[in-house]
């Protein structure tokens, strides 16, 4: 009789898909780590849910320019010239390649190649202090108390991992904000950062080199060194951190070991001619960082295999003598913008190659007593080129005095959405966070059809 049961127990479709008694066992034991059988059902679902919808990648590589501080919509890709004179500033409207849309006057070359970018003019989130913009901006997420949300380069990283020997995830020239890093992942998906500015006509990577009086030979005897004592410690002691660790060791020896990864970190072979394309001065003192540089090597880098590229340029955070620091920082901005978007485009590397350009926020539209612009998150303009993105377009809108998204908002978890999404990224995956506790790339985003090609 029991083996009708189980016989028939066993053919009764009601019965398919239960969960067994192992299952059970399975979820009481990760219950001691806060993960419950209904957790684990829910993981090995959206699982199976990843597993069917399998993202095409539209773009190969991402470069980020993040401009620090707070960028000014209304003087750069959102002016208002019919607005009162203390909201629409000192600068002039220029006609752009798109018929009927106009940027300031520092933006010239960048107006021209108009027709190849989105611009988005409804950006919005609620954060107003630099660092809690920043982690919305970067992550997806608003700030926690609980916990710190990986970037996007630290999640490529995570989920699409190296290409040869070329780090995944760089900064150039540093990593300019902690929320830049990998968050709650482990160290091993953050960032390589150069160390210096490729402004300057002495720069060079640091430790990209091997030391003075080290040649090839007593370097793999080092290696090898290196490796018996790790083995004896890897027997001893199992632990992340150690693993961690050895991850990082093989990166460096294989970016060594790299004629051509070490080539991309260099601007000597570059001609004249795209020096120039990128507003490049010819080496000399350096007076100021120069964006066309970063912005040059930041290309080489996604050229050579490297996922992401998070360049940071300027410093916008203008609460006073707003337009001083406008006519200092822009038109080398412009200029070498303008300059990457027709260097990636005459290469065929645009259309495989994600452009972001983001700033934590925007500034206020009214200029203040002291001739700045203040913080304001509700709303600002960003743009996206290249990568599955649609080209020649305004996307969304702010209001007559550039205050309030007028139409189309666009929210920092759609936004991030449609980055992962470009980059073939499932962002409604869950990654483990500490205390094994499954958390969602980004939670409640969805994909901006608006946004792509």
């Amino acid at each position: 009789m029991s083996l009708f049961r189980n016989s028939q127990w066993k053919s009764d479709p009601s019965h398919f898909g239960r969960p067994s008694r192992r299952d059970f066992l399975y979820a009481g034991w990760l219950g001691g780590a806060g993960l419950t059988l209904g957790n684990l059902l829910q993981l090995e679902s959206r699982a199976a849910e990843s597993q069917a919808r399998k993202l095409e990648a539209k773009a190969k590589s991402v470069i980020h320019i993040y401009l620090q501080g707070g960028f000014a919509h209304m003087d750069s890709f959102d002016p208002k010239p019919d607005a009162p004179a203390e909201y629409r500033g000192i600068l002039d409207p220029i006609a752009t390649s798109l018929p009927g849309v106009y940027f300031s006057s520092h933006m010239q070359q960048t107006a021209k190649v108009a027709d190849k970018l989105t611009v988005v003019r409804s950006m919005t989130h609620t954060e107003v202090d630099h660092s809690r913009g920043e982690h919305s901006m970067f992550t997806g997420y608003r700030p926690s108390p609980a916990l710190v949300y990986p970037s996007v380069g630290s999640v490529v990283t995570h989920e699409l991992g190296p290409r040869d020997a070329m780090p995944s995830y760089v900064c150039v020239p540093n990593q300019g904000s902690q929320f830049l890093g990998s968050g709650y992942l482990s160290n091993a998906c953050g960032p390589f950062a150069l160390g210096s500015d490729p402004s300057r006509s002495n720069f060079s990577v640091r430790d990209l080199n091997l030391p003075k009086g080290i040649d090839e030979q007593r370097f793999e005897r080092r290696k090898d060194w290196k490796q018996m004592v790790d083995g004896h410690f890897a027997n001893l002691e199992r632990d992340d951190s150690l693993a961690t660790m050895d991850s990082f060791y093989q990166r460096a020896y294989d970016l060594l070991a790299s004629p051509q990864a070490r080539e991309a970190f260099s601007l000597k072979s570059e001609t004249e001619a795209t020096r120039d394309l990128y507003g490049m001065k010819p080496w000399g003192p350096v007076l100021r960082p120069s964006a066309g540089a970063r912005f040059l090597i930041a290309r080489r880098l996604v050229e050579a295999g490297a996922r992401c590229v998070t360049v940071t340029y300027g410093a916008w955070d203008t609460h006073a003598f707003h337009y001083r620091g406008i006519e200092t920082q822009l038109p080398d901005l412009d200029r070498a913008f303008a300059g990457l978007i027709q260097d990636l485009d005459q290469r065929g590397m645009l259309d495989s190659t994600l452009v972001l350009v983001s700033s934590e926020f925007g500034r206020t539209p009214k200029v203040n007593a002291g001739g700045g612009r203040d913080h304001w998150p509700r709303v600002f303009s960003i743009v996206m080129a290249g990568g599955g993105v649609k080209r020649g377009q305004i996307y969304g809108a702010s209001d007559a005095l550039a205050a309030e998204p007028a139409d189309n908002p666009l929210g920092v978890e759609d936004y991030i959405t449609t980055v992962y999404h470009l980059l073939g990224i499932d962002a409604s995956k869950s990654l483990m966070s500490p205390g094994d506790r499954p958390q969602p790339i980004v939670t409640n985003g969805k994909v901006v059809q608006g946004l792509l090609a």
